[in-house]
């Protein structure tokens, strides 16, 4: 199958007027010329941009991937390849040990080919602060324990891609250093200074959890997680909803880390797709109204949005340029959790992951693996 006449998003983080063929899945070419006298803006040709990379969300249409059920991976992979988020990997929540093992098992049970390619999990607790932790539930905390990680890695099928720790808390130093080689760790979820997040980073960790959301703020003689991610070149996550962070810090971020460390996430849960009301998120209620859901002491809980959403907004209400948004979408958090090689940008060889966008940033057309989905 051919798509002609489009405006590719290409390597080089630019669109140019072009086409892209795909066969049996996989692209076979993109031929995308720059000098062939096309403007980017100056005619209706569509955008073709890489499938989006969704690293950290927890649920939609009334499914979350905690509730462990045989359907539950399938509802949010078809939901997500709706909104035009073509490789998903879902976060699990602060769990007790018995439904962890359950969740993880039915993680490694899940075989299914139809919506978004599932990469694996984000495994957002227990290891994390009882001092800042956001939505996560108290009680269901414990320290960092490797065999514990291994032991859940194993029961998910190895799928566990990023592993979220609070770097303060004892054991959190050792645990980096033993499983550095074996997953990503995020910091997450923590009342790390400076010196604490360094010290996780210098250990191994590369990554950061919903930046500024569940840890100190950045402060200019208290730099905290945020200042040492920078200084580390570490991955950071950012919600860009419109809800858990002011556009202004957003595009001080863009700046500070730039799109090629940025991951645009969506943290939804299961009211993603679905009218207001009451819902849960790791066995808490919450509320939500309109873009907003919380628990019963106000504590954001998530966000009800997608990630293309989360894309658009930052473009249309954040002055993020849209190729910088895009790669922030796609090609990074792809390379955050090791899959850049078959997903994150449109280059032959790689899955068929194509998002075709008019030029109000809605989309039109998705095909996942080069199926168009409806």
């Amino acid at each position: 199958m051919e798509i002609k006449d489009v405006l590719v998003y290409t390597e080089q983080h630019e669109f140019v007027k072009g086409d892209i063929s795909f066969e049996d899945g996989i692209i076979k070419e993109v031929s995308a010329l720059k000098n062939n006298g096309a403007e980017a803006d100056a005619d209706d040709a569509l955008y073709a941009i890489p499938g989006l990379v969704d690293i950290h969300f927890h649920g939609c249409m009334g499914a979350d991937l905690c509730d462990a059920e045989p359907d539950t991976i399938k509802t949010l992979a078809e939901y997500e390849a709706g909104q035009g988020i073509t490789t998903i990997c879902p976060a699990t929540m602060t769990m007790s040990l018995p439904e962890l093992h359950k969740i993880m098992a039915n993680i490694g049970a899940y075989q299914g080919d139809t919506g978004a390619h599932f990469a694996g999990v984000n495994m957002e607790g227990p290891f994390i602060s009882p001092a800042n932790k956001g939505a996560q539930a108290a009680e269901n905390i414990i320290p960092c324990d490797v065999n514990l990680f291994r032991e859940l890695n194993g029961k998910s099928g190895g799928r566990i891609r990023l592993v979220d720790i609070a770097p303060e808390e004892p054991g959190a130093i050792e645990f980096i250093e033993a499983v550095r080689d074996e997953v990503n760790v995020s910091l997450a979820h923590t009342v790390a200074d400076y010196d604490a997040a360094m010290a996780a980073f210098q250990a191994g960790a590369n990554h950061v959890t919903h930046l500024f959301n569940a840890m100190l703020p950045f402060h200019h003689r208290k730099p905290g997680v945020q200042g040492a991610a920078a200084d580390a070149g570490a991955y950071v996550e950012l919600i860009c909803d419109g809800v858990h962070i002011h556009p202004a810090m957003v595009r001080a971020v863009f700046k500070l880390f730039g799109s090629d460390r940025v991951c645009l996430i969506s943290d939804s849960m299961r009211a993603a797709g679905l009218a207001d009301g009451d819902y849960t998120l790791g066995g808490q209620a919450v509320k939500v109204k309109g873009s907003l859901a919380t628990l019963a002491d106000g504590t954001i809980a998530g966000s009800v949005t997608n990630l293309m959403l989360c894309l658009k907004n930052a473009v249309n209400n954040m002055q993020i340029p849209l190729e910088a948004a895009v790669r922030s979408a796609s090609e990074t958090p792809a390379r955050s959790i090791g899959i850049f090689d078959r997903c994150g940008s449109l280059a032959a060889g790689k899955q068929a992951d194509i998002v075709l966008l008019d030029k109000e940033l809605n989309v039109r057309q998705v095909f996942v693996g080069g199926k168009a989905v409806k």
